[in-house]
This record gives structure tokens, sequence and C-alpha cells, in this order.
């Protein structure tokens, strides 16, 4: 579930591994670089953790956003 912290959504994925989680980021870039609204994420292992806001709107959250955030579950959807 995305919260809004610091005028971020965030959310944090666990996966069964590592293979596991860096599928679920290759999908995420592919959509994103759809989008051209690009995450701040980290991976370590089988965690990932993205934190998005819109920078040219002085890093708030807007619909891009909340559409990419919407994206990204209908990732985990596809593949559950």
């Amino acid at each position: 579930m995305w919260t809004e912290i610091n005028q971020q959504l965030y959310q944090k994925f666990v996966f069964a591994d590592f293979k596991a989680a860096f599928g679920f980021m290759t999908r995420v870039a592919l959509v994103a670089e759809k989008m051209d609204h690009h995450p701040k994420w980290i991976n370590v292992w089988n965690t990932v953790e993205i934190w998005l806001s819109t920078h040219d709107a002085g890093n708030i959250v807007t619909k891009k956003d909340k559409l990419l955030a919407q994206a990204i579950d209908s990732l985990l959807k596809e593949n559950n």
C-alpha cells in the first residue's frame, strides 16, 4: 500500500529472492520510461523501496506519481 511521507508516495516491496526483485524493477523501469516519469528507488537483495514525487513540480506528489503508482500496482497483480 502506498503511503504519503514527506511529500512523496512510498512503498516497500519484498520478493522471494533477488531475481524476482530485479525482474520487478525491470518491469517498472519499462513502464516509467514510457511514462517519462522515473522513480527514486533502492534495492537490497529481495527488497525494493520506491519513492515517487514530481521534480519539476517542486518535489511534491502529483497526478503523474499517482498514475505511476497505479501502474506499478498493476504489474504486481499481473504476476500474482
